[in-house]
């Protein structure tokens, strides 16, 4: 049966209208794939497993109904929300993958990752990365009151739109060095990613042999899937995806 792909949805309450499309998939799901796999960024924010925010809980409540339906749901942690933890796990009956993770579609192998990792251009974001990952910070973060984590995600919010317009665009982009380095350590000639929100298919050479690489879509003016069936990954949009026949 085929497999899903989505990332960079970014559900937050100020957007129904994505919340209403994002469960119009899952709705749809059951009857298409056997496996979703959502490659980071599924929230706006993630303030840790006790986030009450409402429509977040109705997120949670529609991912534990995917799975209670027999789907698979493999969630690789984003940007935004890389303090998916064990609560968000249980509570959905989700998988919580690595940064870097195999998967065998059809036989062949393919590399799945979110995708900030490799803008390796981007210092600044890089650091900033190590700095909120590293796992005394969180434990500091998740041991703040709820309010004051909340004020902390917006302020860090605002900051990250601000320094995105003084930033050449090409440093926010993948670095090619990077991508082919990760695909020769991890034995693979397909990756699929998001993060950049430049839904693409890159075809290359990597090592004397062809390669290609799956970038998804953002959910703020459209959305943009990967769907593998028949042995292909194709990019469509979600309103495609719903209307597909089973």
């Amino acid at each position: 049966m085929a497999t899903l792909f989505l990332s960079d949805l970014h559900l937050s309450a100020v957007r129904p209208d994505k919340l209403g499309l994002f469960f119009a998939v899952l709705a749809a799901a059951p009857y298409k794939v056997a496996t979703v796999y959502v490659l980071g960024d599924l929230f706006e924010f993630w303030l840790g497993d006790d986030d009450d925010t409402p429509e977040y809980a109705e997120v949670v409540r529609r991912l534990g109904a995917l799975t209670r339906q027999g789907v698979a749901l493999k969630v690789t942690p984003g940007n935004r929300d890389f303090l998916l933890g064990e609560r968000f796990a249980a509570a959905t009956g989700a998988e919580i993958l690595p940064d870097y993770h195999v998967a065998e579609l059809d036989g062949e192998r393919h590399l799945l990752a979110h995708g900030d990792l490799l803008c390796t251009r981007d210092l600044n974001y890089q650091a900033f990365r190590r700095y909120v990952w590293d796992p005394q910070n969180r434990r500091t973060y998740l041991a703040l009151p709820l309010a004051a984590r909340r004020q902390i995600a917006a302020d860090t919010r605002n900051g990250t739109v601000s320094s995105m317009l003084t930033k050449d665009e090409n440093i926010m982009d993948v670095d090619e060095d990077t991508v082919q380095a990760v695909m020769r350590e991890h034995g693979v000639r397909r990756f699929v990613h998001g993060h950049t929100h430049r839904p693409a298919i890159h075809d290359f050479d990597l090592d004397g042999a062809p390669a290609r690489r799956f970038v998804l879509g953002e959910w703020y003016g459209g959305s943009v899937l990967g769907l593998h069936a028949g042995g292909e990954l194709r990019l469509l949009s979600a309103e495609e995806f719903i209307a597909a026949p089973a």
